[in-house]
């Protein structure tokens, strides 16, 4: 059975890494002593190293150890050994890039559909959908193809943010970008605001924290679907 957490994102304004999510993370790992960490979004470009190390304080609040993917010589077998694999945000378009070089991308899809304990933040939270074509990241890398999981039956924008009609010019919305991809595609898109994340068990994909979530789908008027829906009925 699935179980998974996807957040929008890893850090609210004025807190510490993770520090939000922490209870949940508490009761989603408790079964796991180590978590597998997927460095390869790289944020800022910071190394797997450095990043690992970040994650690895955050855990230790909870008293789980971190180990990176990247110290293990065969990728695919750390997946598939993994107690609990968590992957966090940064480029998308990286993190999908190395998924695919490193060729884990269906072995991970498949560990965590037989129920390892995902979470996913940020591009990590991407990944789930099933492309990453609606992620908020440059194209600094080209990856072989944009397919990613699968996990949950549409794709998620996190990070999502209301237009700002303070503001003179913002340049494109996240609702119109959504809504060019939406003149080409036909997958429902997930937009995730910031403290909102998604518990999946089996088939239920409940939507929890504070806040609404936007759902859009092509052709039809916006939806605002309130926190404690379960969006399993998303196609």
């Amino acid at each position: 059975m699935k179980n998974i957490l996807i957040a929008s994102t890893s850090t609210l304004a004025n807190e510490n890494y993770l520090e939000y999510l922490l209870p949940e993370l508490q009761l989603h790992f408790q079964n796991c002593n180590t978590i597998l960490f997927i460095p390869y979004a790289r944020p800022g470009g910071i190394s797997h190293e450095e990043y690992t190390t970040m994650v690895s304080l955050a855990f230790a609040k909870i008293n789980k150890k971190v180990i990176g993917i990247h110290e293990f010589e065969d990728a695919v077998q750390a997946i598939k050994n993994a107690e609990g694999i968590f992957t966090g945000g940064g480029n998308t378009f990286v993190l999908v890039s190395q998924l695919h070089k490193n060729n884990v991308m269906e072995i991970l899809s498949e560990v965590v559909k037989n129920g390892t304990p995902y979470l996913g933040t940020s591009a990590g939270s991407n990944i789930c959908g099933l492309t990453m074509q609606t992620t908020n990241d440059m194209p600094i890398v080209y990856p072989p193809s944009f397919k990613t999981l699968g996990l949950i039956p549409f794709n998620l924008n996190p990070h999502y943010l209301d237009p700002d009609t303070s503001f003179k010019h913002m340049g494109e919305t996240r609702e119109t970008r959504i809504m060019e991809y939406h003149a080409f595609n036909t997958v429902p898109v997930l937009g995730l605001r910031e403290g909102s994340w998604l518990d999946v068990k089996g088939d239920k994909i409940i939507l929890k924290g504070n806040l609404t979530a936007r759902l859009f789908r092509q052709n039809q008027e916006i939806e605002e679907l309130e926190t404690g829906t379960d969006l399993n009925f998303i196609k």
